[in-house]
């Protein structure tokens, strides 16, 4: 096994370091870096990276990475494993899903040493951390006032990846196409297969959803036989999505909701009712398809046209319905991950 070299510091199997990777230089004239923990074992395994808060308001991956690195499962561990619980730094100390150029760095790879603040960035990760892996799981929460249901997004049409996919543990699996100018892309020409963690809202920290990606990761190294398989839990059934789309507002108005994340819904039903003011207009909002909504906005005022449910087609609703309900039952007991 040869050593992995990271912003200038070699690791050695066996051996765990931090690294500090000069990322940026502030007009305050402070240096701002990226940490990455690099954890060795002595056997030789697979390189895998889990990264967080790539947008910078997406925090429930931050918290994710502490508790992995404090998870006792790693200690013997076969091959590397490469955390960076904050990738986009300056967008967390502003609380900002993009950079100070108003950039989302998820759209800026494979950027370039000398582009924008965003593409230095996409590119310095590229190439001091991604390039050592074969494996990488991204982890990602809704947007400012949205929630998802934990779920994995990936490229299911590949074989090791929907193996992967499966092995995580969430009972929603969406194949996701890949989006120009984003991590996954980039990664992917790379030789690396990325997963993506959805789940919760941004802004937030969502213990479900903390702990069902913690749990997760581990079973992905573990299919990796990177670490030994817990037998504590029963693992989910997973279910591939036949498609999804955002139901939206069709009027404007104050919403009265009639369904909640995780719920499955039949066509036709209804979903939420919208209203004005004075309570005397009233518009219903009517689910088009039967299936399980997967994300949904936390707002209860809309303008027309707002995305307001995310809804996936399953072939075995009822199935996923089932295992949707166990999600907090099997990851929500009295103790702790």
């Amino acid at each position: 096994m040869k050593d992995i070299v990271i912003a200038g510091v070699s690791v050695k199997p066996g051996e765990q370091k931090t690294i500090d990777i000069p990322a940026a230089r502030l007009y305050t004239d402070l240096e701002a870096f990226v940490e990455v923990k690099v954890i060795r074992g002595r056997r030789p395994g697979p390189c895998v990276f889990i990264s967080a808060a790539i947008h910078g308001d997406e925090l429930n991956g931050i918290e994710i990475a502490r508790r992995l690195l404090k998870s006792r499962s790693i200690n013997a561990l076969k091959g590397t494993l490469i955390v960076v619980p904050i990738l986009n730094v300056l967008g967390v100390l502003n609380q900002s899903r993009y950079l100070p150029d108003r950039r989302d760095l998820n759209r800026s790879f494979p950027g370039s040493a000398k582009g924008s603040l965003a593409g230095r960035l996409a590119h310095l990760f590229l190439q001091q951390i991604v390039c050592h892996c074969d494996y990488g799981i991204d982890l990602h929460t809704g947007a400012i006032h949205r929630s998802n249901l934990p779920q994995i997004r990936a490229d299911l049409a590949d074989e090791k990846t929907m193996e992967l996919a499966k092995s995580f543990g969430v009972p929603v699996l969406l194949n996701a196409d890949i989006r120009d100018g984003s991590l996954r892309e980039s990664a992917g020409h790379m030789g690396c297969r990325v997963l993506l963690y959805e789940a919760g809202e941004a802004l937030r920290f969502d213990e479900l959803s903390i702990r069902a990606g913690v749990a997760g990761i581990l079973n992905v190294m573990a299919a990796l036989g990177m670490i030994r398989k817990s037998s504590r839990r029963k693992a989910l059934e997973p279910y591939i999505a036949k498609s999804s789309r955002w139901v939206r507002a069709v009027s404007s108005g104050i919403v009265r909701e009639r369904v909640g994340l995780g719920d499955m819904v039949e066509k036709n039903q209804l979903i939420a009712e919208i209203g004005n003011p004075m309570g005397n207009e009233v518009v219903p909002l009517h689910a088009p398809f039967a299936g399980i909504v997967i994300g949904k906005s936390n707002i209860p005022l809309v303008h027309e046209g707002e995305a307001m449910y995310h809804i996936a087609a399953f072939s075995k609703i009822n199935d996923v319905g089932d295992e949707v309900e166990m999600l907090a039952d099997t990851y929500l007991p009295s103790n702790n991950i």
